[in-house]
């Protein structure tokens, strides 16, 4: 680990507003903001978001000027990545901000039941491989159920064609109606049809989203409630593979499709 990092580590280890547990989460931990977070660390009953998989932060730290009504939380494991978010709102000290560096598949340990409002998911890794390592699949969608409100909103918003495809095709699989769809979320056509709430979102875009746009890659949107009933299934489909991998990398990949 570079000694930029073990920085910047130390450093977030002083903010009052960053949780780094020292260990995984098991069973009979019991993190202790869990059921709590309104009363003990925001001291507000103002609605929670999550960023999950939050990167630099960028997308949470603007949420939390744009609205201060509400509470928000980015989570990541990569915290040298999460300490432009956390030192950034520190600095402007925003009282609606938090952030929390865990792996995305132990986050019901730390969000009690209905805790949660709504939750993002901002340019996702799509895993084309693994099925259940997805952020929208439905191994994933049971756990945040968990924690989010009945009905709650899940705002998905992507790069890949792979993700957006399937994350649809699993919507229509589990008869979940998308509040908002679009493969191409910046065009004056979409923009013309998109809902209030979310057409005031348009133009906060992070580092990573504007080297998208830069290479012509369209962002998808999608937006859907999650009620707490009904079981959840995955769908039964092939998709075609993406093109490219991640931004440094135009590395085609070999593959055509996924289930």
């Amino acid at each position: 680990m570079s000694k930029n990092k073990l920085a910047k580590f130390a450093e977030m280890a002083t903010y009052p507003h960053v949780f780094q547990p020292e260990s995984l989460p098991s069973n009979e931990d019991i993190f202790p903001l869990k059921g709590h977070w309104h009363s003990d660390f925001f001291h507000n009953d103002h609605p929670i978001t999550l960023e999950l998989g939050c990167g630099r932060g960028e997308y949470t730290v603007e949420l939390a000027r744009r609205f201060p009504d509400k509470n928000f939380i980015g989570v990541d494991i990569k915290g040298a990545r999460m300490w432009t978010g956390a030192t950034e709102s520190l600095r402007e000290g925003l009282p609606n901000v938090a952030f929390l560096r865990t792996r995305i598949e132990f986050i019901a340990h730390f969000f009690d039941t209905d805790e949660v409002s709504e939750i993002w998911l901002t340019f996702s890794d799509p895993q084309m491989k693994m099925p259940t390592k997805r952020l929208t699949s439905s191994y994933f969608l049971q756990r945040y159920r968990s924690f989010l409100c009945d009905g709650g909103r899940i705002h998905v918003k992507t790069d890949s064609h792979f993700l957006y495809t399937y994350t649809d095709a699993l919507l229509k699989e589990n008869h979940l109606l998308p509040l908002c769809a679009t493969t191409d979320l910046y065009s004056d056509e979409t923009a013309a049809t998109l809902p209030p709430d979310i057409y005031s979102l348009l133009h906060i875009r992070t580092y990573y989203e504007e080297q998208w746009l830069s290479r012509g890659i369209p962002i998808k949107f999608l937006s859907f409630a999650l009620p707490h009933d009904g079981e959840l299934r995955e769908p039964d489909i092939e998709i075609e593979m993406d093109s490219y991998r991640s931004y440094a990398r135009n590395k085609r990949s070999s593959l055509t499709t996924s289930r």
